[in-house]
């Protein structure tokens, strides 16, 4: 087992922070998945490689920890990548609002979707590979896509608007 951990560590980090972009985060849920499979090791019946089983786990407690940590928020750096701001401080303010009209946008989106967009968007996966990776059709992930995209397209237009979102 202690092999295991060595092996699929730093691994099953990594596929956690796809989603969850905080180190101590993704710490305290890959060492709690190592744990419940040592405690589990005796009655556990693995039909996939065990990195295979890892890698679903991951993104299975990423997923149940977005959805149990509504209020989690991405550093907006982190998510959105860096981009060029001119020097006029109204033009700054205003990308600063817009910004942070998204990364809220995001972060309400509910756990799958934005899991699901995280991964598209940010991570530049295709959706077979979010299909894969989430266990899900190709065909969710292309509706999760669109009912994000149209929401982020409402914030974005109330924020023009000067409505709230």
């Amino acid at each position: 087992m202690p092999r295991i951990f060595e092996k699929y560590y730093e691994e099953v980090c990594s596929h956690i922070y796809r989603i969850i972009p905080v180190n101590e985060t993704c710490e305290d849920i890959a060492q709690s998945i190592f744990l419940e499979l040592w405690k589990k090791r005796r009655n556990m019946d693995i039909r996939t490689s065990i990195g295979a089983y890892l890698h679903k786990m991951a993104l299975s407690r990423a997923l149940n920890y977005l959805r149990d940590n509504k209020k989690h928020k991405h550093e907006p750096e982190e998510s959105l990548g860096s981009y060029h701001i001119d020097d006029n401080p109204l033009r700054k303010l205003m990308d600063n609002e817009l910004h942070a009209v998204i990364q809220r946008t995001i972060d309400k989106l509910p756990a799958r979707c934005r899991a699901v967009f995280v991964l598209s968007r940010f991570e530049g996966m295709s959706y077979q590979e979010i299909s894969r990776a989430l266990d899900i059709s190709p065909k969710t992930v292309e509706n999760q896509i669109s009912k994000a995209l149209l929401l982020l397209r409402s914030a974005v237009q109330n924020y023009d608007r000067g409505k709230p979102e």
